[in-house]
């Protein structure tokens, strides 16, 4: 990812931005006191579920849980760029890259006072949880997630 742009924390009024600010806590650090890297993915998925439930109005929970639709993450790339510390507040942003038949790709910009701390790409997929399959997104979900998308293929996963 590194000979890709910087994640774009402006908004563009063409594209969507999700963001949400979260302490770095004792639970999220090594012994140096920074962030132990997976835990970055701990907060990410957290993240994810909360621009469901607050960005897109659908409670994960229930896609989940009750419809048993999986949202698998099948590609991440990720670049670290400078340690997060206990006790600091950092912002996480998310932006469609691009919207599939069955899939959502992602970028995701975590940034500090100080500025970036990482950025990354990711793609979900939409999975029957019963049959371990993909599945093509269900039409509210589609819809919830058109006006954020930049790019959307019907060939794309």
């Amino acid at each position: 990812m590194r000979d890709t742009a910087p994640f774009a924390w402006n908004e563009d009024p063409a594209q969507r931005l999700f963001t949400r600010s979260y302490a770095v806590r004792f639970s999220h650090c090594d012994p140096a006191g920074i962030v132990f890297f997976p835990q970055y993915f701990v907060l990410l998925n957290g993240f994810i579920e909360d621009w469901f439930n607050d960005g897109l109005g659908i409670n994960y929970t229930d896609v989940i849980l009750r419809r048993r639709i999986g949202l698998p993450t099948v590609s991440l790339q990720c670049d670290f760029v400078a340690p997060s510390r206990m006790g600091e507040s950092i912002d996480f942003g998310l932006r469609v890259e691009r919207l599939g038949r069955s899939s959502i790709a992602l970028q995701v910009g975590v940034r500090g006072a100080d500025g970036a701390r990482l950025q990354l790409r990711q793609v979900l997929v939409s999975t029957d949880m019963d049959k371990g399959c993909a599945l093509a997104l269900p039409d509210d979900l589609k819809a919830a997630l058109q006006p954020w998308a930049v790019r959307t293929t019907s060939n794309w996963l």
